[in-house]
């Protein structure tokens, strides 16, 4: 079993089902809950699908591919997975922590962004909009989006960034509610590179994550 920073560090090669990632979160999340788990942190890839979080608006669902529709349990609305995309799943502790659900999203944000500019892609975050953006005006895309669940101050989802996925498939649904701006990748922006380039950046940067979700003074 990998660790970094005492966590465990899984990455899965293939496609999971969507079915089995949440069975497995919910189980581990409850462990760690009860002292019987470490933490864990997650990397994989799903087959297509869509997710709905607890502000899902039906309305934001066409699905004109006929994909598998899940209730995820996070927050949000409508989020696309699938093949393409890497997803990370986390399940922390935050009874040990800080208790602070705002600086884990800032955290979160700051380690995406960190990761995307060491592959080269320069992004930011949009006040008033969740998830991490490429580009301004007009021409502003999402390429990766946040969904975070705390249950007994434990997490589960996390985020997923777009890597090299099936564009057109986000047009079945309004992503995360915004319609007036597109949706991204690495890829699109020129920069083609293998899934585990990106799970490298990832866990270089992790250690970097931790500490500032750990920082009583991060301004938050």
């Amino acid at each position: 079993m990998e660790t970094v920073d005492g966590i465990e560090w899984r990455v899965s090669d293939g496609l999971v089902a969507y079915e089995e990632a949440l069975a497995f979160m919910t189980e581990r999340a409850a462990a760690i809950h009860a002292g019987t788990a470490s933490e864990c942190v997650w990397l994989l890839q799903h087959p297509p699908l869509f997710t709905a979080g607890t502000s899902a608006d039906p309305s934001e669902l066409m699905n004109p591919q006929g994909f598998p529709v899940f209730e995820a349990g996070r927050g949000g609305r409508y989020t696309y997975h699938g093949p393409g995309q890497r997803v990370g799943y986390l399940m922390l502790n935050l009874d040990k922590r800080g208790r602070d659900v705002r600086r884990l999203v800032k955290s979160l944000e700051d380690w995406i962004i960190a990761t995307l500019g060491d592959l080269g892609i320069e992004s930011h975050r949009s006040t008033g909009r969740i998830g991490i953006w490429v580009g301004d005006g007009p021409s502003e895309a999402k390429i990766a989006a946040l969904g975070i669940r705390v249950k007994h101050w434990v997490t589960l989802h996390g985020f997923s960034i777009n890597v090299d996925p099936d564009l057109t498939h986000f047009g079945g649904i309004v992503p995360c509610g915004i319609s007036e701006l597109g949706v991204t990748s690495i890829a699109d922006q020129g920069k083609e590179m293998p899934m585990s380039r990106v799970d490298a950046a990832l866990k270089r940067r992790f250690p970097h994550f931790l500490k500032n979700l750990e920082d009583t003074h991060q301004v938050s």
